[in-house]
């Protein structure tokens, strides 16, 4: 996760030069934004993935245990 925070502040120093050079209006300057936005997109799915609680780790290791069974309606 921390690699990717790295990459954040990268693009979020590379969109400021560019919009300082070629206006806050221009398409560089959004390009540059939207690569940031992206980033933060991805960042924030990896926080939604939560970990596997201990059930979880048994039923992938003991697919047949009583534990485990999915009944459907």
């Amino acid at each position: 996760m921390s690699n990717i925070q790295t990459k954040i502040e990268e693009e979020l120093i590379q969109a400021r030069q560019v919009c300082d050079i070629s206006g806050g209006n221009s398409k560089e300057c959004a390009a540059a934004w939207d690569a940031v936005e992206e980033l933060q997109a991805e960042a924030s799915h990896q926080r939604q993935n939560k970990p596997k609680t201990s059930l979880e780790k048994y039923c992938d290791d003991n697919p047949d245990a009583a534990e485990c069974r999915l009944y459907e309606d």
